[in-house]
């Protein structure tokens, strides 16, 4: 058995649709940025084992500062609005290690 992880890093979308009223990452377009995310991970060529996950997730507890995900094994919770920001964060976090300040929650 080995030490190293299955995934050298796990992202989780909230992807959540209350139906209570209560405002939900679901209903910001979380399904639509973790499709985005998913597509830039294989297209470079970095899905897999031991490389990188990105999954859909049932309610996180944080949709009122949503959307949000967050980036294992450094436990980071991200917002954004647009695609621009979850290539952001493919970009610098999940490719070159750099946590995004500007949308860390």
């Amino acid at each position: 058995m080995s030490d190293k992880p299955y995934f050298e890093k796990h992202v989780f979308f909230c992807v959540n649709q209350r139906d209570d009223g209560r405002s939900s990452c679901g209903e910001r377009g979380a399904l639509a940025a973790q499709k985005h995310a998913k597509g830039r991970i294989k297209q470079l060529g970095l899905n897999g084992h031991e490389k990188i996950r990105i999954n859909q997730a049932g309610c996180l507890d944080r949709c009122e500062e949503g959307p949000v995900l967050v980036v294992y094994p450094e436990g980071v919770w991200y917002t954004y609005v647009d695609h621009s920001d979850i290539d952001e964060i493919v970009d610098s976090h999940l490719v070159g290690g750099k946590v995004v300040d500007r949308l860390k929650i």
